[in-house]
């Protein structure tokens, strides 16, 4: 572990209770996180990978306080996270922000996306409406969004425009650590590089340190500058991109490489920055 990192997860345990059996009558013990260990220094970024339910999307919402752990420890900037609670805790979430895998189940459907990128800023009570209201137009502007959008309902938009959304709902709030869970994994091909070259531009802008979850080595190497690989419940291999990639340690690791294609475009092949007004139609 790095003494001194913003980030820092030690021995993080967390076991659910599965049923199993023909008739569904026999209780099995489940270890999502079995001491995980994790640590990411102010204004790095780390990738999360791991095939499905190897414990990754466990694990962001553990960060974030999105569930309950049966062991370890969250120092957050000095701070124990599950030491928090009420009041401290409120006031803690603020600098850590989550964008979630879908950008359609994480958007109410009746509320206007004004008050979707607004409601953080409500409620934990930052400024009046009017100052409320010239953060959110600023803050969909940067993810390409305009005043336009203000009005309009979640249904109304793609699927990349509902992630843009979800990306200024987070960080609308100036958050110090954005958790990103799959961000692109729901969108289609064309649109995922314009979606991860926004969130690159806007970490380096706003110096976010950045916990970013994927099962996609290939986007892991574009957005991170260390990496973890998962599978069931433990890191089994973890240190810098370009060490790991190039000299794996563990087979899985190997094999997760092997199914990489590596020559395959992350750029946009055309057109307009993904963080700029020109891409709003994506």
């Amino acid at each position: 572990m790095v003494s001194d990192a913003f980030l820092s997860l030690r021995g993080l345990r967390k076991c659910y209770q599965v049923r199993s059996g023909r008739l569904g009558l026999e209780k099995k013990t489940l270890m999502a996180l079995d001491g995980v260990d994790l640590s990411i220094p102010r204004g790095g970024s780390c990738g999360l990978v791991g095939e499905s339910g190897s414990g990754k999307s466990t694990l962001a919402r553990a960060v974030m306080r999105l569930l309950s752990l049966d062991g370890g420890e969250i120092r957050f900037d000095g701070v124990d996270l599950l030491q928090l609670r009420g009041s401290e805790l409120r006031r803690m979430r603020r600098r850590l922000q989550m964008v979630f895998q879908d950008p359609f189940a994480s958007l109410n459907p009746r509320m206007r996306v004004g008050d979707i990128v607004e409601e953080g800023l409500v409620i934990h009570r930052l400024g009046n409406a009017s100052q409320r209201r010239a953060a959110v137009r600023e803050m969909l502007a940067r993810v390409g969004l305009g005043d336009d959008a203000l009005d309009r309902y979640p249904h109304q938009f793609s699927g990349g425009q509902r992630q843009r959304i979800g990306i200024a709902r987070a960080l609308v709030l100036k958050p110090d650590l954005l958790v990103c869970d799959e961000p692109v994994s729901a969108l289609d091909v064309s649109i995922q590089a314009q979606i991860l070259t926004l969130l690159q531009s806007l970490r380096e802008e706003l110096n976010l340190t950045l916990l970013f979850i994927s099962h996609d080595l290939r986007v892991v190497r574009h957005m991170c500058e260390q990496v973890a690989v998962m599978r069931s419940g433990r890191i089994v291999e973890q240190g810098p991109v370009e060490q790991v990639y190039a000299h794996p340690q563990s087979e899985y690791t190997r094999t997760l490489l092997s199914a990489v294609v590596p020559h395959a475009r992350l750029a946009p092949e055309s057109g307009q920055g993904a963080g700029q007004p020109g891409a709003r139609g994506i």
